[in-house]
């Protein structure tokens, strides 16, 4: 048997051609994974939370909803495993495993679903109207929160959860989806898709 048959001459013809749009989607993680190592660097660490306010929530919204939930996911997956590995991107230049073991680990677990629900929502035309890509990303913010307080309530009980976990956050939330939605053309733009 041949070893140029028309199904391997059309594999092999195909691979080179993936490679570009492999090389193209490993530049954009990288570049994801830098959006939010910067973002989690402005940082504020009230004495009222042990959570740090950070500026992350706006580049997990923005780079789920401008990348979509495929690559959304796989930049925050690969930011997660880059901070776990050593790199110093979680807040404050932490990094390694240990940041498991925080009471802020939730929230950054909820950074991953939160990506891909704002990436699928985008997906399906949430992002073409502001109100809608608000609404995507305020739904985005939520599972942010589900995650991050469901992990906290393990250090600081249910009853104080909410005025920790969830109040000290909401005014800058706000405007961060603000800020992020008005920010998502121009994200556009950077990745090419001339929307």
């Amino acid at each position: 048997m041949s070893m140029t048959t028309p199904a391997l001459r059309r594999t092999l013809v195909a691979i080179p051609s993936t490679w570009p749009r492999a090389l193209a989607s490993a530049a954009l993680v990288a570049i994801g994974v830098a959006i939010l190592g910067l973002s989690a660097q402005f940082s504020v660490r009230l004495p009222v939370t042990p959570v740090p306010i950070t500026g992350q929530t706006l580049g997990v919204l923005l780079v789920g909803a401008a990348y979509g939930p495929r690559l959304g996911l796989a930049t925050g997956v690969a930011y997660v495993l880059a901070g776990a590995a050593g790199l110093p991107v979680f807040a404050g230049g932490f990094s390694g495993l240990a940041i498991f073991a925080k009471p802020s680990a939730g929230y950054l677990v909820g950074f991953l679903p939160a990506m891909a629900l704002v990436g699928a929502l985008a997906e399906r035309g949430w992002d073409r109207r502001p109100t809608l890509t608000v609404a995507a990303m305020v739904l985005g913010n939520i599972v942010i929160y589900a995650a991050g307080v469901a992990w906290l309530q393990g250090f600081v009980g249910w009853e104080r959860v909410w005025a920790l976990g969830v109040l000290p956050f909401l005014l800058g939330d706000a405007i961060k989806i603000g800020v992020a939605a008005a920010a998502l053309p121009l994200a556009w733009r950077l990745r090419g898709l001339g929307r």
